[in-house]
Formats: C-alpha cells, sequence, structure tokens
C-alpha cells in the first residue's frame, strides 16, 4: 500500500475527524470561558483582593516569579469557573433529565419491588400481572 492510500486511510478514520472537531470547539469554548473569566470573575475578584498590588512584576533573582503565579492564579481560576459550571451545573441539569425522563417512563412492580416500563402487563421479573 502506497504512503499516499495509507495517510488517505488514517484521514478518513472516524476518529480524526472527531479529534479535529473536538479541537475546534474546545478553542472556541476556551475563548467564551476566557471572556466569562476577564469580564466577570476577574472583577468580581478585584474586589476581594487589594488594589494596587503589582504581583505579576515579582523577581527573585532573574527569575520572574509573579508572570508564574500570574498564570497559575488565572488557570486555578479558569478551573474552578469551568468545574461550577460544566460539572456542577449541567451535571445537576443533566441529572435531574434523566430522573425526569425515568420517573415517567418505569414504575416499580408491587410483587417483587423491580423497576419494570410503565406500559408492561406483567413483570418481566416476577410474571406478575400489572394493573394499569
Amino acid at each position: 500500500m502506497s504512503l499516499y492510500n495509507e495517510f488517505k486511510a488514517f484521514i478518513a478514520k472516524g476518529n480524526v475527524v472527531d479529534l479535529a472537531v473536538a479541537v475546534v470547539v474546545g478553542g472556541a469554548f476556551g475563548k467564551i470561558v476566557g471572556a466569562f473569566v476577564d469580564g466577570i470573575v476577574m472583577p468580581l475578584v478585584s474586589y476581594v483582593l487589594p488594589s494596587g498590588i503589582q504581583w505579576e512584576a515579582w523577581t527573585l533573582g532573574k527569575l520572574r516569579v509573579g508572570v508564574f503565579l500570574g498564570a497559575t492564579f488565572n488557570f486555578l481560576i479558569i478551573a474552578l469557573v469551568v468545574f461550577l459550571v460544566l460539572v456542577k451545573l449541567v451535571g445537576n441539569l443533566m441529572k435531574r433529565q434523566e430522573m425526569a425522563s425515568a420517573a415517567v417512563t418505569n414504575k416499580t412492580c408491587p410483587e417483587c419491588l423491580e423497576e419494570i416500563p410503565k406500559a408492561a402487563k406483567r413483570c418481566k421479573h416476577c410474571t406478575s400481572v400489572q394493573l394499569v
């Protein structure tokens, strides 16, 4: 198989396309998170931190420690915002949707207490007749 055909087969795989889409969407989402942190979170943080401190200019000899501290602080704030918004908020919304859809489609068998579809006429576990 020629190098061209191998490369064409590699590119045609779904994983490569999925990865490319994820990188593009991740870059765009990174801009949204950055704007949220710069425009909303950092002004709120400025109320808590004392003003006038030039901690990003701190040095230790020729080492620019303040730049590292600033990048670390920004990373922690962005990570916290992503955690709170995506993991907690969206996770709770997804749980509520799953619980609402599961509650509508299932019921508990009164004989064996197993979960069965709401429209079932017999329990698939104990075969008892279900009242509708």
